[in-house]
This record gives C-alpha cells, structure tokens and sequence, in this order.
C-alpha cells in the first residue's frame, strides 16, 4: 500500500507540475485579452461622445451653452428646440431634398460603378488597360480642381439652382469603379462566369443574376460611402444652389448662422435631425454588409 500511495502521490505531483506551467501562460493572455477589450470600450466611448455631446447641447439654450462648468446631462429644451427648427427655417424641404439627392446619387453610383468595375474584372476588351490606367491616374487629382470645368459645364447646360447638378456629375466615381473591380477580380470565379455563359446569359445578365448577389458586401460599403460623402457634401452645392427652396440640409444648418446673433440650441436640434438618416442607413448596410460576408456563391 505504501508503493501505490507514493505513486499517487508523484502523479498528483506531476500533475500539480503541469497546472503550475500551464497557468502563467493562461493568465497572461487573459490579462492580454482584457486589456485589448479595455480598449475596445474607451475607443467605442470617445467616437460615442460627439454624438451624445450633440444631444446634450440639442436639449439645452443657447445660454447654457456657454456656462462653465458644461452640462453633461441633458434638459428638457429638446422638443422646443426641434419645434423653433420647423417654425422658423425650411427644414423638411431642405431635408427632402438632401434625401433625394443622396439616395438617388448613391443608386446611380451603384449601378454605374458596379457594372463598370464588373466589366473591368472579367471581361476584355481594347485599350482595357490604358482606360483603367487613366482611370487610377484621376483619383490622384484633388477635387477642388474640377470645380471651375464642372460649373461651367453645367451652366452651359441650364441646370444652375437644379438639383439634377447636384446628382448627375457624381453619377460615377474613379474610386467607386476601382473598388468594385478589385472585389469583383477577388471574388468572382471564372467558373461561375464560364457556368452563367453555358446556361446561356449576356453580358447583362452575367452581371445581373451572377455578379450582383457576390458583390452585396462591397455595394453595402461603397452604399454606405457614397450617402455619407452625398449628404454631407456641402461645397458643390455651395457653388451651384442659390434659391433657398433647393437647399440642403448642410446649406440649411449653415445659413442659421446669422450675422449679428446665432440660436445655438436651434442648430444643435437641426444637426440631431439632420443626423437620424445616416444613423438608419449605416444600420441598414450594415447588416446586409455583415449578411453578405456570411454568404458564398462556390461551396466546397
């Protein structure tokens, strides 16, 4: 009997040994994984805190606006705030009108875009590389340069105080066409073009049954892009829109800013509005981003 409980004794030994080495290694990537969780939180707060900062000032006066110490929580102003925005300035019109400018936009750029980087990835054609070539070479000049040929041209055209100058310039963009065509060269097997073309499809209907349903993902992104840049973008329309009635919603918030005296709470209340869509619209994408990601067109 003392030979088996000695042997028990070096097996609980040993075994004891090897927990002891085992559970430095375990607790330093517990300690790892809580520090990068520990990150996580702070970096989520600090991009939260602009937007609850924006409620906060949405729901005050302007007089408390600049009282120190700041408030951090907010008031009972945020209904009278949103109230005062629809009496006194045009904000649904300016709203319906950065709505109709960014969601049609962003479709136009969808198809244009996607098809064109479709065309780019699988198919050939003369002078394919100097037109891609010439295409990378635009990205590479800044915007602002265009703004002088562009209103010209659409002087020349009539569409000065038009919302169509607000959506048809931008129909297509370089860095939409080049990133459509590295996902589609990246996600698009040959054989499901070389299949599509046995059953019998054109060219439009390759890109229609058989590369859309891969390319969801990239289109929720580029989706996602193009109606942020569309409804924030505020010089263009500067520079084309002089009637009020055609304004939008960034023209709007910046024509409250008077010359004398500015009713901060008021533009805080139209910044929050002004806001809710592009919360909506990255939550739509979003999810059908994260739903694409999880789908495949080739199973093993």
């Amino acid at each position: 009997m003392s030979a088996e409980s000695s042997k028990v004794t070096v097996t609980r030994r040993s075994r004891d040994a090897v927990v002891l080495t085992k559970t430095p290694a375990k607790s330093s990537w517990a300690s790892g994984t809580i520090l990068i969780h520990i990150g996580m939180l702070v970096g989520s707060l600090l991009s939260l805190f602009p937007f609850y900062w924006l409620f906060v000032m949405s729901t005050a006066t302007t007089s408390d606006m600049f009282r120190f110490p700041p408030r951090f929580l907010p008031s009972d102003q945020l209904l009278v705030n949103i109230g005062k925005v629809i009496d006194h300035v045009g904000f649904f019109r300016s709203f319906g009108n950065s709505l109709i400018v960014a969601g049609v936009h962003t479709l136009l750029v969808l198809f244009f875009c996607s098809m064109a980087g479709f065309a780019f990835a699988k198919f050939q054609f003369p002078g394919k590389p100097f037109l891609f070539f010439f295409l990378l070479m635009t990205m590479m000049v800044p915007q602002q340069l265009g703004l002088i040929p562009q209103f010209i041209i659409i002087q020349k055209l009539g569409w000065i105080n038009d919302l169509k100058a607000l959506i048809i310039p931008g129909a297509a963009s370089a860095f939409g066409i080049f990133w459509m065509r590295q996902y589609a060269a990246s996600v698009l097997h040959d054989e499901l073009i070389n299949a599509g073309r046995i059953d019998g499809c054109n060219s439009f209907d390759l890109y229609y049954r058989v590369a859309l349903p891969v390319l969801r993902p990239a289109l929720a992104t580029l989706g996602i892009i193009t109606f942020l840049n569309s409804w924030n973008d505020y010089l263009w329309p500067l520079v084309v829109i002089s009637v009020q009635n055609k304004f939008t919603i960034q023209m709007l918030i910046a024509s409250m800013n008077g010359v004398y005296s500015t009713d901060y709470s008021m533009v805080m209340a139209a910044t929050l509005m002004a806001t809710v869509p592009l919360i909506v619209v990255f939550s739509i994408f979003s999810r059908q981003f994260i739903a694409g990601l999880m789908q495949g067109s080739v199973k093993d």
